[in-house]
């Protein structure tokens, strides 16, 4: 039983070895001039400013990563369904045609208020 992790455990190994293996080679081989634009945070392109207190923050980028994450969502559920489709049967269709109903309203809602126009 156990044979059976051992491909997973050396894919893990391998990985853990790349990553540190990167960071340091990075690190070791990088060039090293740090200056004032380089420490500074970047947020998407815009300068990053200080904000006087009662000025709201726009989120839209946030928004934007949040409607990425639902859809991506989606397509994490709507795989294993494909792939035991003919398992399902009606019930498996029914279910996620609910599915896919309800993340459809959700962005018919968020198109409809304006989530998806950059300004």
């Amino acid at each position: 039983m156990l044979s059976l992790y051992v491909p997973i455990l050396v894919l893990a190994a391998l990985a853990a070895v790349f990553a540190a293996g990167s960071l340091v080679m990075g690190s070791l081989a990088g060039p090293k001039r740090w200056n004032r634009a380089k420490l500074e945070a970047y947020e998407c392109g815009i300068e990053p400013t200080r904000q006087p207190s009662g000025i709201r923050f726009p989120v839209k980028y946030y928004l934007t990563a949040m409607l990425f994450i639902v859809f991506d969502i989606e397509i994490i559920f709507l795989y294993p369904w494909a792939v035991a489709f003919d398992r399902l049967g009606v019930f498996g269709l029914v279910e996620m045609v609910t599915f896919i109903g309800t993340v459809l309203i959700a962005y018919a809602y968020v198109w409809r208020r304006g989530g998806l126009e950059w300004d």
